[in-house]
């Protein structure tokens, strides 16, 4: 009974807005932990889908991310399917030591960013928006994880500077810093920079509009995003 209860726990409906990064934190935290025994095949699709409560494309780029980032191998065929690796990239012990260090980079992030994206909304001049919008571009456009990264913290850093707060831009140059020692150790799937990147372009819209309020979710939501990420593949 109990085993059934924890199983529950894993294939329970997943929230929004952050369905695609729950759906990767929930899979990826159930076979780190053994839930989702090395060797055992995930339900189909469809099936898994619906015990998700998300759509198939969602679910499609989540088993996606977690192969590329080694926690899933799927076989085509008469017996293929999605299954669960060997060994997960990262060991139990890994995982431990990183958790706390982890979540203090991530809360201090949550302050720096809703802060400084709050004072963009109503400070940022046109100039600094356009070379935002051109950084997003930049991302779409790049080729090599490097260079997405690279554009990626030049974003926030730009919002930060967008907010006239030279503090705030040392805080965030720190915490990009510290965030990258974190987003080194996983795996960087298309759909996951697609689906970041497609934040940060609405993240300028709602600078353009001076929507403060709006704009601080949808940051928080951002970092939301890279938090189920990074819980689920460490």
């Amino acid at each position: 009974m109990q085993g059934d209860a924890v199983m529950d726990s894993v294939f329970k409906p997943v929230r929004p807005p952050t369905t695609f990064e729950e759906t990767v934190e929930r899979l990826g935290t159930a076979i780190r932990l053994g839930i989702l025994p090395s060797g055992s095949r995930l339900p189909a699709e469809r099936a898994l889908a619906d015990q998700l409560g998300i759509s198939r494309s969602t679910l499609r780029h989540a088993l996606r991310t977690l192969v590329q980032s080694g926690h899933l191998i799927s076989l085509r065929g008469r017996t293929g399917g999605t299954f669960v690796a060997e060994r997960p990239p990262l060991s139990e012990r890994e995982s431990r030591r990183l958790g706390a260090e982890a979540w203090a980079v991530l809360d201090y992030r949550v302050a720096i960013e809703t802060g400084a994206t709050l004072l963009a909304a109503e400070r940022a001049s046109r100039g600094e928006i356009g070379s935002l919008a051109e950084l997003v571009q930049r991302m779409a456009n790049a080729d090599r994880f490097q260079d997405y990264r690279r554009a990626d913290i030049r974003f926030h850093i730009g919002l930060a500077e967008a907010a006239s707060s030279p503090r705030l831009v040392e805080a965030m140059t720190e915490v990009q810093g510290q965030l990258s020692d974190l987003i080194a150790l996983i795996a960087h799937p298309e759909e996951v920079l697609t689906h970041s990147n497609a934040q940060h372009q609405g993240l300028v819209t709602l600078l353009r509009r001076g929507d403060g309020p709006r704009a601080v979710r949808l940051m928080r939501e951002h970092i939301e995003g890279t938090e189920h990420i990074l819980m689920g593949l460490i």
